[in-house]
């Protein structure tokens, strides 16, 4: 794995044309049009209108764009509590699948570097805390985190390979018809209970957001605040 930015105190001297905070947003706006196979400091250089190498006087390598990109949208995620541990999760984690539908190219760079910029620590910290004081510890707690951040990589992973795929919501309604049709005919039993033709992706997220909280508030000691609220 190369080395993160963040380990380095890397702060270079910036010229009037260019900077650190250009090229982010230049990277940001990169990564939503072509997507992490898409991106090259070459196709930075020329969405901003500067020269390949001029890039290096701010960053030192593609990999430290890609690190200070991530933690930029990483930052659209409120930083603060919303009541009590389990609104804190649902805003948190609500928020978290919007920025990953808003900029599909997060999952994979999530899965292929540690988050420790300042905008994933202090959501870290907020999301580890609130677990903490709901009354998990050691190991039952980081399982809780692990649990928590599959559903929601997991949900919008899917959701976002169904919706590059299928593209409108008039093409999602005709293949569903579709599908509950075939089921009819060959597997009725299936259909009636498979609700095919549920396309409500919010309601679907939350509800199963809803399942794995309530399987971490049964793992809460007995008498802790957070079985307690």
């Amino acid at each position: 794995m190369a080395e993160t930015i963040w380990f380095r105190d890397d702060s270079r001297p910036r010229k009037p044309r260019l900077s650190r905070e250009r090229i982010v947003e230049g990277a940001v706006a990169l990564l939503d049009a072509e997507g992490v196979a898409g991106f090259s400091m070459r196709a930075l250089a020329a969405r901003l209108g500067a020269g390949t190498m001029s890039l290096y006087e701010y960053v030192r390598s593609k990999e430290d764009v890609l690190d200070l990109a991530l933690d930029e949208v990483i930052g659209e995620i409120a930083p603060e509590p919303a009541g009590s541990w389990r609104e804190t999760l649902v805003r948190q984690l609500t928020q978290s699948r919007q920025v990953m539908r808003r900029h599909p190219w997060v999952p994979a760079l999530t899965a292929t570097r540690p988050l420790i910029g300042p905008n994933a620590l202090a959501r870290s910290r907020l999301v580890y805390t609130a677990l903490a004081d709901a009354g998990l510890s050691g190991p039952v707690l980081l399982a809780a985190v692990g649990a928590l951040s599959s559903y929601v990589n997991g949900f919008v992973a899917s959701e976002n390979i169904w919706w590059a795929k299928v593209r409108t919501p008039a093409a999602d309604a005709e293949i569903r018809e579709r599908v509950v049709a075939h089921l009819g005919e060959h597997v009725s039993d299936l259909g009636r209970i498979a609700q095919v033709d549920n396309a409500d992706f919010d309601g679907q997220f939350l509800l199963g957001l809803d399942l794995v909280l309530d399987g971490i508030t049964h793992r809460l000691p007995p008498g802790s605040q957070g079985s307690r609220g």
